[in-house]
């Protein structure tokens, strides 16, 4: 995992929004698009799927580069999780990632078991670099993964603060949030108050200790996200986040939240 690699990461992951739905219906299917820019141009689209039909549920989605990004780099990636719905969280079993970015390709599989981390591979591997901070077996337990983590259930609309430990199948990290109260928000399917977290990236293995980008997330105090309710769902969801980087801020804002 690197600095762009959590930023990617979470861009996915972002694709959740709207999600979460009645589980009274034998099935429910939802679809939810989202807008990713650089410094206000935009860079990428995403579009998911997710269908719930009692306490399973299943995610898949899609990721295509846009506008200046698909000049210099054409990037596609494909994204799926299923699972269960408890109480206090959605809980993969399996997760899996694909992407492609130029020549470049990996694919990411990782299988759960009541949140330990029964498997985990990736094809090709990546080299590990000198400095590597390797993920011990302790690492793996207790986790979520990167896109069901972001579903959150809430009697009481506390969302944040929450500390999220996530394994995304390379990388150990907890995603650290803090309220910062609410802000209007609207997009097609939504319109109403949204909570605002504050995040803190804080990584734990699977990354190359002292690597600039890491060291830059990790410093960095100003990223936020925020959660909207999804209708008649006792979840939160995220419709916007912004990260700043070097380059400029990055921000992905849903287009559409559920519907």
């Amino acid at each position: 995992m690197n600095g762009r690699g959590w930023i990617a990461g979470a861009l996915v992951s972002l694709a959740l929004a709207g999600s979460a739905t009645p589980l009274s219906s034998a099935e429910i299917e939802h679809r939810t698009d989202y807008s990713i820019r650089l410094s206000g141009l935009p860079v990428a689209t995403a579009t998911f799927r997710s269908a719930f039909e009692g306490n399973r549920y299943t995610i898949s989605g899609s990721l295509q580069s846009a506008g200046l990004a698909d000049i210099f780099s054409s990037t596609k990636g494909t994204t799926s999780v299923s699972g269960t719905v408890s109480r206090d969280k959605l809980r993969a079993t399996n997760y899996s990632v694909t992407y492609k970015s130029g020549k470049r390709s990996r694919a990411i599989d990782v299988t759960f078991r009541n949140g330990n981390v029964i498997t985990a591979s990736m094809t090709p591997p990546r080299r590990k670099p000198k400095n590597w901070v390797p993920v011990s077996s302790a690492d793996m337990r207790a986790v979520l993964d990167p896109i069901s983590g972001l579903i959150i259930p809430s009697d009481d609309g506390k969302v944040c603060p929450k500390t999220l430990p996530i394994f995304d199948g390379e990388s150990r990290m907890d995603i650290k949030l803090t309220s910062k109260g609410t802000k209007p928000y609207s997009t097609k399917g939504f319109e109403g108050d949204v909570v605002v977290c504050g995040i803190r990236f804080i990584p734990k293995s699977g990354y190359k200790k002292g690597r600039d980008d890491v060291e830059y997330l990790r410093k960095l105090t100003t990223m936020e996200i925020w959660f909207a309710k999804a209708e008649g769902a006792n979840v939160y969801a995220p419709v916007y986040v912004q990260i700043p980087t070097k380059l400029g801020p990055v921000t992905v804002s849903a287009t559409r939240f559920g519907g």
